[in-house]
């Protein structure tokens, strides 16, 4: 029997609203990377580029905020009839999501960094440089950032296929939580 919309727990409005931004960034983020040049020796960051360098650096900035209030805020308890293995694998991909979406935004930082590049938050807010021009590393941590966004788009269909799962076979409105 479904259980009760109630006893799911939401999520405070906020942090369902950073969610939802943060996914719809992610929605674009992927579009773009897909579209935009290859990025070589002397590209400029114009155009798609400078669109992935603004969508990254939001992602960024609400992934810290959510980080934040995480952090410093409870969550909504688990609903004590979903089992210890799916609490399990749901804490984890949690986790990995998190990490994973500031690494790869940390990853395109520093790789944009090392090509000189100016990066600003919101297109005029400067951040610093996190990688010297012409940083071997940098360049090769632009390598990881691509490998890791693949693997993250992964995880995040991980998460979509739960939350379906939930819906369809569980019926137990766990994905209420978040909507």
């Amino acid at each position: 029997m479904p259980t009760d919309v109630e006893d799911i727990g939401k999520y405070p409005a906020a942090l369902r609203l950073l969610h939802w931004l943060v996914v719809l960034l992610l929605v674009l983020q992927y579009t773009d990377a897909w579209t935009m040049p290859h990025i070589g020796r002397g590209t400029v960051p114009v155009g798609l580029i400078a669109w992935h360098l603004f969508f990254g650096t939001t992602i960024l900035l609400l992934m810290v905020l959510r980080l934040v209030w995480r952090t410093t805020n409870s969550v909504p308890p688990v609903p004590a009839n979903l089992s210890r293995p799916l609490q399990l694998v749901s804490q984890i991909t949690h986790y990995l999501l998190y990490f994973g979406v500031l690494l790869v935004a940390v990853l395109g930082w520093a790789n944009a960094s090392s090509r000189g590049w100016h990066i600003k938050l919101f297109g005029f807010v400067p951040l610093p440089s996190i990688m010297p021009v012409g940083s071997s590393l940098g360049h090769r941590l632009g390598d990881v950032h691509h490998t890791l966004a693949t693997a993250l788009l992964y995880l995040i269909g991980f998460h979509v296929a739960a939350a379906l799962y939930h819906l369809i076979i569980l019926r137990d409105r766990l994905y209420r939580r978040m909507i």
